[in-house]
Parts: structure tokens; C-alpha cells; sequence
């Protein structure tokens, strides 16, 4: 184990830590500002994410979106691989997937133009700590490298810290959005 992967292993496990009492303490209210942003974006195709563990829900902004254009969720073809997205709507019948996130039954795949992405910590310079698997750095990689791809950071704003450890394959995020409010990144 090199020491970025301690390190990074040990700012996620804090950043969980940090995480838990937020989503204990949500309210219903949770994806207000996220509606607010999305609404300048009616009609672009984009994905937004099924909640796990203790992640911001996503989905009343989801739903209201899917009414204006097309909205999809992540779905995880295989490890190291970019992730696929797939057509969501509030009614879509779903099934369990990898990492238990919940993916629709019936695969309609298609190409976001945004992403609200999930994550475990944040800077407010728009630096994201996830998961670890990378999915969501080869993702937008991908898709910045074919087109403009917004990445929408998504979490509560007691996530945010001051610093995290990167690597260069690490996508920063283009705007954070938390229950408190919008984060806008100058770059």
C-alpha cells in the first residue's frame, strides 16, 4: 500500500465518520438548491444517483427533472471500467446492482451532459473524495474529452473540508450543491 492509499483511506474513513451524524440530522429538504440548479438545465440529459449508505438523497430533484428531460442513473459494467448510464425515471422498476445501489430493470443506455456525483468529502475548491473505486474520474474523463460535461457535487455541507489528497487522475467537480446551499467553483 503506497502512502497516498493510507492516507486516502484514512480521509475516507473519517469523512464516513463525519457523514453519518448529517444524514441522521436531513430533512425532507435536503435537495432544494439541487431543484434550484437543475431548473437552469431543463431538457440536458443527465444522471443524478441512487442513495446508499449515508449519501444525500438526490431524488426529489431527480423526479422533478425527469419531467422537463431525459435523467438517468450510473450503472457499474465492471471494475476499472467508466460507468454506463441508463434511463431513470420516479416509477422505473429497479434491482439491486453492484455496491447495492439500485439500477433499473430494463437498461435504456444514453450519454449525460451532467452528473450529480456522490461523494464523501468535498473542498470548496471543487476536489472530491469518493468511494475509491474511481468510477466517476474515468467517467468524466471520458466524457470531457468527447464534450462539456458538468459534474455536479452533491452532500451535505458538513462534508466539506480543506484539503484532501488527490491524484492526478482525480476529476474536480464544476459546482457543489449541499442542503445549505450552491458552492460555485472558479477555476
Amino acid at each position: 500500500m503506497t502512502d497516498l492509499t493510507a492516507i486516502k483511506d484514512a480521509a475516507r474513513k473519517a469523512a464516513f465518520a463525519r457523514r453519518k451524524p448529517l444524514f441522521d440530522a436531513a430533512n425532507d429538504a435536503q435537495a432544494g438548491y439541487l431543484s434550484e440548479v437543475l431548473a437552469g438545465y431543463r431538457g440536458v440529459p443527465l444522471s443524478g444517483f441512487m442513495p446508499i449508505r449515508t449519501e444525500i438523497d438526490p431524488l426529489p430533484a431527480m423526479a422533478e427533472a425527469s419531467a422537463h428531460g431525459v435523467v438517468g442513473v450510473p450503472v457499474i459494467a465492471a471494475a476499472g471500467e467508466p460507468l454506463r448510464f441508463s434511463r431513470w425515471t420516479p416509477q422505473a422498476a429497479m434491482t439491486k446492482g453492484p455496491f447495492g445501489a439500485q439500477v433499473p430493470v430494463f437498461e435504456d443506455y444514453f450519454e449525460p451532459e451532467i452528473l450529480i456525483v456522490p461523494l464523501l468529502a468535498f473542498t470548496r475548491g471543487g476536489d472530491r473524495l469518493g468511494y475509491g473505486g474511481g468510477f466517476y474520474d474515468r467517467t468524466l474523463a471520458q466524457l470531457r474529452a468527447r464534450r462539456a460535461t458538468l459534474a455536479i457535487g452533491f452532500g451535505f455541507a458538513g462534508q466539506e473540508v480543506d484539503d484532501l489528497p488527490l491524484e492526478p487522475t482525480d476529476e474536480p467537480l464544476d459546482l457543489i450543491v449541499t442542503e445549505a446551499g450552491v458552492i460555485d467553483i472558479k477555476r
